[in-house]
């Protein structure tokens, strides 16, 4: 199916996830759209994985789906939401994110509901950062450059402003990460998202740090000699307040906005709604901020220390332990979206220890990744796959250069059950030697890519690590192939049809299964009951494309020469030519001249008038033959023989006179797609070689009825 135009992908999805109305609430995030439904059990997921601009679904508990894009997705979402049938009468406006996390929760939902909350929580918190944190991750990577090859010395304290301002681009992240990472907490949680971030601010203000170390009055410094440790104790309105620089901290907004939410929604219960505005904001700030100064700051920065910590000495007494549990563990927190979590973790690490040894072993998972999809990109190159070459392509650019994982995955990984057993080996074989050599540390937060390598040390052992992850994978991928032998003969077979049918040839697919056999000689009977019907030959006696015998020129209900027949629209949908159908047969035009048709639903009615001549036992076919002769054939979906009938109510019988418009079959789509089919209807005029033209009128959304090929005698 062609989805590629954003309204076309936009009715199929909205057709697969089971209608607008099945909708309670739709939201994006970086690269997926989030679905949360009435009834889980509507979706037809292999319909949703067959889209063209689709990298795969993600089915959650709760009635919760997931639908990867890329990074279309915003364009997607918009123009699902401005849909026509979205807003139709009937059908109510999707409500937000977070009444239905609500309504989950009253209803409770799903056996783990309250931990997909809570990674939710964790992961909305992170997930709008990425563009700003991919952002400092290359600027991190460029300023780690200059530093290797001796351009300027970043470590040393005596850098000129310039680089001091360079510096500051990708500081500027991970310095005021705790008031962006409150702004989003508050929003996830329904609460005013500047009322959060105020609040962290409160604490980061220049006047706040500014106590820290000083002689300012009331303020004490205390050092710790067993410890070596020095800490600043504010004494506020008689009360002690511990002084902490909050910068870069993730504990203390997440958990001060989870006791914000609380104090929030309390005072709107309390405050009349007119005055909520003024009274609501001012509280929860008055509240809140000594709160977070005196309990909740001190509390998040103890805890931060601790697993901190406790998760160096681990790393420290055992690397190999985190070498192997990260990228082994990755691949399947990712499709899930629970790996942000684990980004926190990281950033606790720099900013309590002032490095991370999270992010190298994470570096092997993505290279084992990209390795996977480069083997794909050969066979595909080897292969003659062109469709999968365009994909691993852009997929393989996003991880080598920008460290996105998600491409690859979604795109290619996730829809080859041979892939991911490979590549764990890859993760696996990067592990050991991260583990084997001692582990790898970082001292920024940095998307793991080629352009981020400098900032790993020691940068060597990272390179060998990743190197052998990325090789292994490609190589198990590449000669293991990702298709099984079936699945590449197949596949073989369908590429050298489709170039035979671009070349103009007529080629049948090669060794084609039992059931394909079954569908060609379906097709054969129905033309063949056509042309028995006519009971007539052309004047000089040669056969049609089919085979079949064509009414001659100048019977006495042929029209005038040059005289068109128009063939209208059995269903409403999307037209394309027979050279863009998923079938050899049909996109080779042995059986004719025609069009096919993308149907928006199941309601299937008669192109022309004349005699039906010949219905299939299956109900997918009709052999029509009007008046002065033209042949007409109309076929619902690709190899639906294989169905034998189910899903299909045939409404008519051979032998009787029909008009246009007049209902064929009513046909489940939705069991068509379920049983992995093509739904497209063709429409093709089998003795096209005793016509003077037969025209079709492609690329265009038409209505039941509307002329789509127009056929001269």
């Amino acid at each position: 199916m062609n989805t590629s135009k954003p309204g076309v992908l936009a009715e199929e999805i909205l057709r697969g996830i089971g209608g607008p109305e099945n909708i309670e609430s739709l939201t994006h995030c970086a690269t997926r759209l989030r679905f949360q439904l009435h009834d889980g059990k509507k979706v037809d997921q292999a319909a949703l994985d067959a889209l063209d601009g689709v990298m795969g679904t993600v089915p959650q508990s709760g009635d919760r789906f997931q639908i990867v894009i890329g990074g279309a997705v915003a364009s997607v979402y918009s123009t699902i939401m401005n849909l026509p049938s979205m807003s139709a009468a009937g059908t109510p406006r999707p409500q937000s994110d977070a009444d239905v996390k609500a309504e989950i929760r009253a209803k409770g939902r799903g056996r783990y509901a309250w931990l997909d909350n809570f990674f939710e929580y964790l992961s909305d918190s992170f997930r709008p950062l990425l563009g700003v944190l991919l952002g400092a991750s290359l600027i991190i990577a460029i300023a780690s450059m200059l530093d290797a090859f001796g351009v300027v010395d970043f470590r040393s304290a005596d850098k000129s402003a310039s680089w001091v301002f360079v510096d500051s681009m990708w500081r500027s992240v991970l310095y005021f990460l705790p008031i962006m990472v409150a702004y989003n907490a508050a929003k996830k949680l329904k609460i005013d998202p500047w009322v959060g971030a105020s609040v962290m601010a409160a604490v980061m203000t220049p006047n706040f740090t500014g106590m820290i170390g000083s002689k300012t009055p009331g303020v004490v410094t205390h050092t710790n000699t067993t410890l070596g440790t020095t800490e600043s104790v504010a004494h506020v309105f008689g009360l002690p307040m511990q002084l902490n620089d909050y910068g870069g901290q993730v504990f203390v907004p997440l958990l001060m906005v989870a006791l914000l939410a609380l104090v929030y929604k309390g005072l709107k219960r309390i405050f009349p709604e007119n005055v909520q505005m003024v009274f609501v904001p001012f509280f929860s700030m008055l509240i809140m901020i000594p709160l977070t100064a005196f309990l909740i700051g001190p509390m998040g920065v103890w805890a931060g220390n601790g697993l901190g910590t406790g998760l160096s000495w681990l790393n420290g007494n055992a690397p190999i332990v985190f070498a192997i549990v990260i990228p082994m563990l990755y691949p399947f927190l990712v499709p899930l979206g629970l790996h942000w979590p684990l980004n926190a973790l990281m950033l606790v690490n720099i900013n309590t220890l002032g490095y991370d040894f999270i992010q190298g072993p994470m570096g092997t998972w993505n290279f084992a990744c990209f390795g996977a999809t480069a083997g794909v990109l050969m066979l595909s190159i080897r292969h003659r796959e062109k469709d999968m070459r365009q994909t691993a392509t852009g997929a393989l650019a996003a991880g080598l250069l920008g460290g996105i994982s998600e491409p690859s995955l979604y795109g290619i990984h996730l829809r080859f059950k041979r892939i991911y057993p490979r590549m764990l080996v890859g993760c696996l074989v990067g592990g050991v030697i991260i583990g084997i050599l001692g582990g790898v540390n970082t001292k920024a937060f940095a998307f793991t890519s080629l352009l981020t390598i400098p900032v790993f040390d020691p940068m060597i052992k990272y390179i060998i690590a990743i190197s052998a992850a990325f090789f292994t994978s490609m190589a198990l991928v590449y000669f293991s192939d990702y298709r099984t032998k079936e699945e590449r003969v197949e596949a073989n077979a369908e590429r050298d049809a489709a170039e035979a049918a671009a070349r103009g040839e007529v080629a049948a697919p090669a060794a084609p299964a039992e059931a394909a056999v079954a569908e060609d000689r379906e097709l054969v009977a129905v033309g063949a009951a056509v042309t028995t019907a006519t009971g007539s030959a052309t004047a000089t006696g040669s056969a049609t494309a089919t085979g079949s015998a064509a009414v001659s020129a100048d019977s006495a209900d042929a029209p005038a020469a040059g005289k068109g027949l128009e063939l209208a629209a059995p269903v409403a949908g999307r037209v394309v030519g027979l050279g863009e159908v998923e079938d050899p047969v049909f996109a080779s035009r042995a059986l004719g001249e025609g069009v096919g048709i993308e149907p928006a639903d199941g309601h299937v009615v008669a192109p022309v008038d004349g005699e039906l001549i010949s219905v299939a036992n299956t109900g997918h076919a009709f052999g029509i033959r009007t008046a002065d002769g033209v042949e007409v054939l109309v076929h619902i979906g690709i190899d639906t023989v294989q169905m034998k009938g189910e899903g299909f109510d045939v409404r008519v019988e051979a032998g009787r006179k029909i008009s246009a418009g007049d209902l064929l079959a009513e046909v489940d789509l939705g069991a068509v797609r379920a049983a992995g089919h093509p739904t497209v209807v063709l429409v093709t005029v089998l003795n096209t070689a005793d016509m003077d033209s037969v025209e079709p009128h492609t690329g265009q959304d038409v209505v039941v009825g509307a002329p789509v090929v127009t056929v001269r005698r």
